[in-house]
C-alpha cells in the first residue's frame, strides 16, 4: 500500500492518477474529503498533518509513503509528524517531494525547510528518495490573466534561465520510484529539457498561441508587491522573490535527465505545456 500526502494539490492528484493506473494499491491522504471525491478511484484517509493522531489509521498496513505538503512556515514540523509516524508504523520506503537547491545551509528558507526534512528522513532508518523539481511549468498559469488581458509577463528574472518542468514529469518520476526498486538512497533533481529565459517563454507562449507576447522585466520590490496585492502571505511573496533572485543571476540553469532516465518517457517541453493549456492563455 502506498500513502500519498498533498494528494488533493496539483503534483499530489497526478501522483495518485499515475500510481492508480498501474493498479497498485493507494491511499490518498486528505483534510478535505470533498475534495477527493475527484480523485480516481482510490482508498481516502481524512487526517491533517497538524494532528500527528490522525496518521495512525492512515498509515496502517502502508509500505511506502510519498511526502508531500503545502508550502508553509511550520512545513518542517508537519512533514516531521510524518516522517515519526511513519516510523512508528513500520513504513519501508519515504519518497520526499521536495525542491531544487535543497540543503541545512540553503541561502532560501523553503530550501532549508525542505533540507531539514530531507535529513530527518535519512536518519530515520528507512529507505528515502529525495526529489528535487525545479520551477513547475504550471506556475506560469499564474501569469495568464496578464497574458491574456494585455499580452504581457511580467517578472524580477532578468535574462536569467530555468529548466522549467511540467509536474505531469514530476508525478510520473514518483510513480516509478514508488512502485520499482533501485531507486533508493537517491537524489533526483527534476527539470525539463531546455533552459528557457523568461524572454523565451513569452515567446513560446505566442507561437502557440499566434499572439505577441512580451516579456517586461519588473524589480523585485514591485513583484513582491504584485504578488501580495494578489493575495499571497506576504512570507511567500518574499521567498517566491528569493527564488527568482537565484534564478535571474543564473544560479539554476542546468538542466537534467533524470525524467527520461528514470521513467524512459522525454521530458515534456514547454512548447508542448503551452498547447495543453493554450486556452489559458488566449486573449480574453
Amino acid at each position: 500500500m502506498i500513502l500519498v500526502t498533498g494528494a488533493t494539490g496539483i503534483t499530489g492528484s497526478e501522483v495518485v492518477r499515475q500510481l492508480a493506473a498501474t493498479g497498485v494499491p493507494v491511499r490518498a491522504f486528505v483534510r478535505d474529503a470533498g475534495k477527493a471525491a475527484r480523485l480516481p478511484g482510490v482508498e481516502i484517509a481524512v487526517g491533517d498533518l497538524d494532528r500527528p493522531e490522525t496518521l495512525v489509521r492512515a498509515l496502517d498496513g502502508v509500505d511506502r509513503l510519498f511526502l508531500l505538503t503545502p508550502v508553509d512556515p511550520r512545513q518542517v514540523e508537519q512533514q516531521g509528524h510524518a516522517v515519526d509516524a511513519a516510523q512508528r508504523a513500520g513504513v519501508h520506503h519515504v519518497v520526499k517531494l521536495s525542491v531544487l537547491g535543497a540543503g541545512l545551509d540553503a541561502s532560501q528558507s523553503i530550501a532549508r525547510w525542505h533540507g531539514q526534512t530531507e535529513k530527518q528522513i535519512e536518519k530515520s532508518g528507512m529507505a528515502w528518495t529525495h526529489l528535487r523539481p525545479h520551477y513547475f511549468m504550471q506556475n506560469t498559469l499564474g501569469f495568464a490573466p496578464s497574458i491574456a488581458a494585455r499580452g504581457a509577463l511580467h517578472a524580477p528574472m532578468r535574462d536569467g534561465r530555468i529548466g522549467l518542468v511540467d509536474t505531469r514529469d514530476i508525478a510520473a518520476v514518483a510513480a516509478c520510484v514508488l512502485t520499482q526498486s533501485g531507486h533508493e538512497g537517491k537524489v533526483y533533481e527534476i527539470t525539463g529539457p531546455e533552459a528557457l529565459s523568461f524572454h523565451d517563454i513569452a515567446a513560446r507562449i505566442g507561437e502557440v498561441t499566434g499572439r505577441a507576447i512580451t516579456y517586461v522585466d519588473v524589480s523585485p520590490s514591485d513583484a513582491e508587491k504584485w504578488f501580495v496585492a494578489g493575495g499571497m502571505p506576504a512570507w511567500l511573496a518574499d521567498a517566491l522573490v528569493g527564488f527568482f533572485g537565484i534564478f535571474a543571476a543564473g544560479h539554476a540553469s542546468t538542466t537534467t535527465r533524470v525524467i527520461e532516465d528514470v521513467t524512459g518517457t522525454p521530458a515534456r517541453t514547454f512548447a508542448q505545456f503551452v498547447a495543453d493549456h493554450a486556452h489559458v492563455f488566449a486573449a480574453v
